[in-house]
């Protein structure tokens, strides 16, 4: 069969705080555009959603959150953290993908030292 990519695209994913989904949006463009498939976090518990008004479900669907994003980092080629903060979950994130040698590059290069 004939394809028009020599070669499998990379697949990135996107890891920060969801205050950033802005620029998540953003970069995924920017990543898109790039050729690279990718993976994002899709659901941002800060705003509102009828399948987390109930503090309840959001306690059950928190866990359940954080290990499918573990799978996307797995299966990523590389991981892009975005935005101008890291906090201790994104940081864990990149400590995770690192064990995994995964490649991390940053939106902002100059918090690359916090995220250590």
């Amino acid at each position: 069969m004939f394809s028009l990519l020599a070669q499998e695209p990379e697949i990135v994913v996107l890891c920060g705080s969801t205050r950033f989904m802005a620029e998540m949006t953003e970069a995924n463009a920017q990543e898109t555009a790039a050729g690279r498939i990718v993976l994002a976090p899709g659901c941002d518990l800060k705003t509102p959603h009828s399948l987390w008004t109930d503090p309840a479900a959001v306690e059950a669907l928190k866990p359940r959150l954080d290990a499918l994003h573990r799978a996307k980092i797995r299966a990523a080629d590389q991981v892009l953290v975005v935005g101008d903060y890291v906090g201790d979950s994104t940081r864990a994130e990149i400590a995770y993908a690192r064990r995994l040698g995964k490649t991390v590059r940053y939106t902002h290069p100059e918090v690359e030292e916090t995220a250590k």
